[in-house]
C-alpha cells in the first residue's frame, strides 16, 4: 500500500467518526526524566536502553483517549500519544517519538484497529510497558513494540485472540516492501485467573531499525514464535517469556524470566528482577536487570534499575522520574 492510499484509508476512517457525539475522553500531561551512569564509558548518560533507542529519553508529551458512542453503543476509539524526547547524543536535539496514533471500532465479533499500535506477539501486545525502565524480548528484536498497520483482537470469557498486519518499520512509517503477520492466542483473564498464558507466531521481511534510526536498507525475512506466562500470586508477580526466531543471520532464542515482590499498602513498592538469556551466532548472551518502582502518589512515579550484560557487558545505572496527570478541559 502507498503512502497515499494509507493516508486516505486513515482519513476515511476519522471521517466516518464525524457524525457520532463524543461521549467522554481522557487526557494526561506526560513527562519523565532520565538520567543515569555507565560504568564502562564512566559517563553520564540520559536514556536507559541504548542511545538510538526510543526507550528512556528525557521527554514531554500527552496521552489523549477520545471515545466516540452512538445511542446504544460504543462505537470507536482514538487514540494519541506524542512526546519530544531528548536525544543527548553528540550534539543535544529533540526527537519526534509517537506511540499510540490508532483508530479502534468496536465491532464483533472482533474489534479493529487502523494507525500505530502494537502488533500482536509476545507479551508487549498484551501489556503496555513503554514507560519502564525494564523490557520485556521485544528490545532484543523481537517484534516492534509499536508498528504501523491494522489488526483484529477480542477478549473471550476464558482469554484473548488478536491477529495484526503491519509494515514492519516499526516507529517510523516506512514502505520499503517490509511486512509483519503476527498473532496471539492466549488462555486466562488475569483480572480473574490471576494468569495469562499466550502463544504468539510471527513472519515477515522487516526493516532492521533502531528507535526512528534505519540500520539497513534492504527487508530482513524474519520467522517468530513465542510462549509467554504472566502469573500473579498473592505480592508476587512472574512474566515470562520463550521465543524462537529464525532470521537472516541464523537461529536465534531467548528465554526471560521477571519476578516482581510488591510491598507497603497497594503495592506501592515494587522490587524486580530479570535475567535474560539470548543465544545467537552460537553463543550466548546472559543479561541481568534489576529495578525498583515506587508510586509517590497518582501522579509521581520513581524508578530505577541496573543492567548488567549484553553483548558488550556493558553495566549501568538508569533513574527515572515519571510524571503522568489527567487534566479535564
Amino acid at each position: 500500500m502507498s503512502k497515499r492510499k494509507l493516508f486516505w484509508t486513515a482519513c476515511l476512517a476519522a471521517c466516518s467518526l464525524a457524525p457520532l457525539p463524543a461521549a467522554d475522553y481522557l487526557f494526561f500531561l506526560e513527562a519523565q526524566g532520565i538520567a543515569g551512569y555507565s560504568f564502562p564509558a564512566a559517563e553520564i548518560i540520559y536514556y536507559s536502553q541504548h542511545k538510538m533507542d526510543s526507550m528512556q529519553k528525557p521527554s514531554l508529551g500527552f496521552d489523549y483517549i477520545q471515545r466516540f458512542s452512538s445511542a446504544s453503543r460504543d462505537v470507536a476509539i482514538l487514540a494519541l500519544q506524542p512526546r519530544l524526547a531528548l536525544d543527548a547524543g553528540d550534539g543535544a536535539r529533540a526527537e519526534f517519538q509517537l506511540y499510540n496514533a490508532f483508530l479502534k471500532f468496536k465491532a464483533r465479533p472482533f474489534d479493529l484497529w487502523i494507525g500505530h499500535n502494537r502488533p500482536h506477539f509476545g507479551l508487549a501486545s498484551r501489556f503496555d510497558q513503554h514507560a519502564h525502565l525494564l523490557q520485556p524480548l521485544v528490545m532484543n528484536g523481537f517484534g516492534f513494540d509499536r508498528d504501523w498497520g491494522i489488526g483484529l483482537e477480542r477478549d473471550t470469557a476464558g482469554g484473548d485472540i488478536g491477529i495484526s498486519l503491519t509494515t514492519g518499520s516499526g516507529m517510523a512509517l516506512r514502505l520499503r516492501g517490509s511486512w509483519l503477520l503476527a498473532g496471539r492466542v492466549a488462555r486466562g483473564v488475569l483480572a480473574r485467573d490471576n494468569f495469562n498464558a499466550g502463544l504468539s507466531f510471527g513472519i515477515g521481511e522487516i526493516l532492521d531499525v533502531m528507535g526512528s534510526h534505519l540500520l539497513a536498507a534492504a527487508p530482513i525475512p524474519v520467522r517468530m514464535a513465542e510462549l509467554d506466562l504472566t502469573w500473579l500470586r498473592d505480592n508476587w508477580e512472574h512474566r515470562v517469556e520463550i521465543a524462537l526466531a529464525d532470521r537472516e543471520s541464523g537461529p536465534v532464542a531467548a528465554v526471560l524470566w521477571r519476578v516482581g515482590l510488591g510491598l507497603l499498602s497497594e503495592n506501592r513498592l515494587k522490587l524486580e528482577v530479570q535475567p535474560a538469556l539470548l543465544r545467537e551466532h552460537g553463543k550466548n548472551n546472559l543479561q541481568i536487570s534489576g529495578g525498583m518502582t515506587f508510586l509517590a502518589d497518582g501522579d509521581w512515579t520513581l524508578r530505577a534499575m541496573y543492567l548488567y550484560g549484553g553483548h558488550d557487558r556493558a553495566s549501568r545505572l538508569v533513574f527515572q522520574v515519571y510524571f503522568y496527570k489527567g487534566l479535564s478541559f
